[in-house]
Formats: C-alpha cells, structure tokens, sequence
C-alpha cells in the first residue's frame, strides 16, 4: 500500500509501505489484552488495607464466651463487625503484571497502525522538527495539518521537540522505540515521519 507523505512546502509525494505493518486486519481482542497489559504494568501499586491484626484495638473480648446468648466474639476487629478489618485487603506487594509475548505486542502494534491508516489518522510526514523549543511554533505546525491532538513519533529524540510540545497537554513527542500502543490509541492522530515509518517497518516486520 502506498502513503500519502507531506512537507512543509504544502506538496505531497506518496510512498511505498508494507502491506503487513500498514494494512493488516484490526483484531479487536488482541489490541483490548495488550492495552490492558501495559496499563497495568504502568499501576503504582500503593493501595493498602488494614487485616484484622493491623486495626488499632479489640484486643479485649467483648463478652464471656458462654452464658450470654449472644454469638461468640473474641474481637471488635472481626471482619464480620462494622469497623473491623478486611478478609482479603488490598496490598501493595500485589503483582499487576500481565504477561505479553512479543509476536502479540507486534501484532497489536499492527493492528493499531492498520486502523489508523484507515480511518484517516495517520499522517505521515517528510520531517517534523521545530528551530527552537517554543510552543507557538509547534501550535502553528500542528494547526496547519489539523491537528491540536496528536502523537508525533520520530526516527530518534528530538529534545528540541519534546521541549516544545511539553507545555501542551494534548501533544506528546516520542521516538520510535518509546512508542506504545496505548499511546498511539490515545491521540487524535499520530504523525509519523518518514524515518520513523521506515524504523516501524523494521521493527514490526
């Protein structure tokens, strides 16, 4: 299949991309798995809840244990009573990793760029870069594609990019290597440059 490349000039040129990376079948369940995944592995992993042993107090019985009528009780901090501890609590040394192999990680990157290309989200460009890292200057770019929404990625860092697009909360500059899927679902459109389509060929190949 062919993509539609632009420059800063205003003219377009078309190039030549692999059927395999930029018009594979979107496959929903897969894409779902590797997203969820890397979300989770992104989870910090702080919340904590208190057991039974770790509520202040109930170190007393409440009541003698036969003669009462009432049901035995040894704590106030039974998981059974209203401000006792948790059964199962919540820890912080709970694992949220989900395991993904690499060919469903590619093929879910696939996937994701396939869809893009179809549904007229994916822009691609000669070269995307700024003189100095204002933000006006980035805007101006990014208006004149379309765009205020976007993922650009690039053949390798560009710190002068990623300056000015910091102030944007909208806008995130990546190479391609630091590229993920849940980045690239999240945006409007993702503008790839040239380099950056050819490295993505490489790699998901």
């Amino acid at each position: 299949m062919k993509l539609t490349v632009l420059n800063e000039a205003g003219s377009s040129s078309e190039m030549q991309v692999s059927d395999g990376v930029f018009g594979a079948a979107f496959n929903e369940p897969l894409v779902h798995q590797v997203v969820v995944a890397h979300q989770a592995k992104a989870r910090q992993g702080t919340r904590k809840q208190k057991t039974r042993s770790e509520v202040r107090g109930g170190g007393r019985k409440p009541w003698r244990q036969k003669g009462t009528g009432q049901a035995r009780a040894g704590t106030i901090r039974s998981p059974l009573w209203r401000g006792g501890g948790r059964t199962f609590p919540a820890s912080p040394d709970e694992n949220f990793v989900h395991k993904v192999n690499r060919k469903m990680y590619r093929g879910a990157m696939r996937a994701i760029l396939s869809e893009l290309a179809r549904q007229g989200r994916l822009v691609a460009v000669a070269e995307f870069r700024v003189d100095q890292p204002k933000t006006k200057a980035l805007l101006e770019k990014l208006n004149k594609l379309g765009t205020p929404d976007a993922l650009i990625v690039t053949d390798g860092p560009d710190d002068v990019l990623a300056l000015a697009a910091r102030n944007l909360p909208r806008v995130d500059v990546r190479s391609v290597g630091a590229a993920d899927p849940v980045s690239l679902v999240r945006h409007e459109k993702v503008i790839l440059t040239s380099g950056a389509v050819k490295k993505l060929e490489e790699m998901l190949a």
